[in-house]
C-alpha cells in the first residue's frame, strides 16, 4: 500500500471510529449512529421479551422476528466496524494486535455474542436453545448508554476503588460460609442423613441462611442445630451488611469528590498547562518578557532540573525545562479558557495551514506540541496528524 492510501485509510478508520464511539457527536453522522444503536438495542430486547408472551407470539410473531433480524444484523455490522477501528482503540499495539486485543476484551466478547448465537443454528442446528442463551449479552450492551451520564459512571469508580475492601469482605463470607456448612452436617447428619447428605447440602443451607433467603427446603431440626442457625443468622445478617457498608460510604465519598470538584472550578477556574522545552524548542534562549505570553496568561513556575525557579521576566529558559503555565477565568474580566485538542488522521484540521483555518475569531492558538517539541503557530504552519493545539478561547464580558 502507498503512502497516500495509507493516509487515507488512516483518516477514514479514524473517521469511521469517532462514529461507532459512544458518546461522539461532535458530527451528525455520530450523533445518528449513537440513536441508531439504542433504538436498534431497544427494539431488539422489546421483541426477545415480548416473544414470550403467548398473545404477542400469536398475533406479532413474524413482525417481533423481523425486528430480531434486522438489529441483530445492525449489531454484526457494527461488530466488523469495531474490528476497523481496533487500531484507533489502541493506538500504542500493532493492527493485529489491536484486532486480537478487542476480540478477547470484555466489550468485543459482548458484541460478539450480541449477534453470533442468532447465526449459529444455521450451522448447528442441534445446539439451538444452548445458542438462545448466550443472547442474553445483548443486555450487556446497555452499558454502553453509561457514556452519556456520568452519573452512572460513579458506580463503576466505586466498586474499582472499594475493590480490595469488597474482596476482603467476600473472603470472609466464604470462610463462615464453609465453617457453617460443616458444624451444620456435622450436628444434623445423624438426625436428617436424606437432608444434610454430605457437606454440599450444608453449604446449601449456609448460602440461603447467611444471605438471608431462607427458602425453607432445608432446615435444622435438633436443638444444636437450631441454636447454631440462631447464631449464624446473626452473623449472616453482619457480613451482608459490611460490603453494603463498603459500597454506601464509596457513593458518599464518590460524590463529595464530584461536588468539591465542581466548587472549585467554579470558584476558582485556574486551567494550568506544563510545557517541556526539547532542543529545538523555539523559547530555548529566551528570556520570558520576550515570548509574549497572552495577555490572562502568567508563568507559575519554571522547573530546571531538582531547583524551581521563580518566573521573572528577566529569567531565560533553557533546554529541559518544565514550565508551568496558567490561566485565570474570572467572573469580573475578560474570561480566558484553554483548551487542549490532539490531532487524529481524520480530523478536518488535518494538513491545513493555521491561516487556513475556518476558526473562531475569538479564538486563538498559541502554542503546538509536536513530538514533544513546541512550534509557535505562525501562519504558515501546517497542522500534522499527532500534534497537540492548545487553543485560547476569549469570552466577551456580559453586562446584566
Amino acid at each position: 500500500m502507498t503512502k497516500t492510501g495509507g493516509r487515507n485509510l488512516n483518516r477514514v478508520r479514524a473517521k469511521v471510529f469517532n462514529m461507532v464511539s459512544t458518546g461522539v457527536v461532535d458530527q451528525p453522522i455520530n450523533k445518528l449512529y449513537d440513536i441508531l444503536s439504542i433504538v436498534a438495542l431497544i427494539l431488539n430486547l422489546f421483541a426477545a421479551f415480548a416473544i414470550t408472551f403467548d398473545y404477542m407470539e400469536e398475533h406479532y410473531k413474524g413482525l417481533l422476528l423481523a425486528i430480531e433480524a434486522v438489529t441483530t444484523f445492525f449489531f454484526a455490522v457494527d461488530y466488523v466496524l469495531r474490528l476497523f477501528t481496533a487500531k484507533e482503540l489502541y493506538p500504542k499495539l500493532s493492527e493485529k494486535d489491536s484486532v486480537i486485543k478487542y476480540i478477547f476484551s470484555f466489550a468485543g466478547l459482548v458484541d460478539l455474542l450480541s449477534f453470533l448465537p442468532y447465526y449459529l443454528p444455521v450451522f448447528f442446528p442441534a445446539g439451538t436453545t444452548v445458542f438462545r442463551l448466550f443472547r442474553v449479552a445483548r443486555i450487556l450492551r446497555l452499558f454502553r448508554i453509561n457514556s452519556y451520564y456520568d452519573q452512572l459512571n460513579v458506580i463503576t469508580e466505586v466498586l474499582s476503588s472499594k475493590k480490595q475492601q469488597l474482596t476482603a469482605s467476600v473472603f470472609i463470607i466464604l470462610i463462615l460460609m464453609m465453617a457453617s456448612s460443616l458444624c451444620m452436617y456435622s450436628v444434623e447428619h445423624d438426625a436428617q442423613p436424606e437432608v444434610f447428605q454430605n457437606a454440599f447440602s450444608g453449604i446449601w443451607w449456609s448460602v440461603s441462611t447467611l444471605l438471608t433467603v431462607g427458602y425453607g427446603d432445608i432446615y435444622p431440626v435438633t436443638i444444636a442445630g437450631k441454636m447454631l442457625g440462631i447464631l449464624i443468622s446473626f452473623l449472616g445478617v453482619g457480613m451482608v451488611a459490611i460490603p453494603t457498608g463498603i459500597i454506601s460510604a464509596g457513593f458518599v465519598e464518590q460524590y463529595q469528590k464530584l461536588k468539591a470538584v465542581g466548587q472549585f472550578a467554579e470558584e476558582e477556574n485556574i486551567h494550568f498547562i506544563r510545557i517541556k522545552l526539547g532542543e529545538e524548542d523555539s523559547w530555548n534562549g529566551k528570556r520570558i518578557s520576550e515570548i509574549g505570553f497572552p495577555k490572562d496568561m502568567i508563568v507559575v513556575s519554571i522547573q530546571r532540573e531538582n531547583d524551581t525557579i521563580i518566573p521573572r521576566g528577566d529569567v531565560v529558559l533553557k533546554e529541559g525545562d518544565v514550565v508551568a503555565l496558567c490561566a485565570e477565568k474570572a467572573k469580573d474580566l475578560q474570561p480566558i479558557e484553554l483548551r487542549e485538542i490532539t490531532i487524529n488522521e481524520g480530523h478536518s484540521w488535518n494538513g491545513v495551514a493555521i491561516k487556513d483555518l475556518d476558526i473562531s475569531r475569538q479564538s486563538h492558538i498559541f502554542l503546538i506540541r509536536r513530538n514533544g517539541q513546541a512550534i509557535i503557530p505562525r501562519g504558515s504552519v501546517v497542522i500534522n496528524a499527532g500534534d497537540v493545539i492548545l487553543l485560547q478561547d476569549k469570552y466577551k464580558r456580559v453586562i446584566i
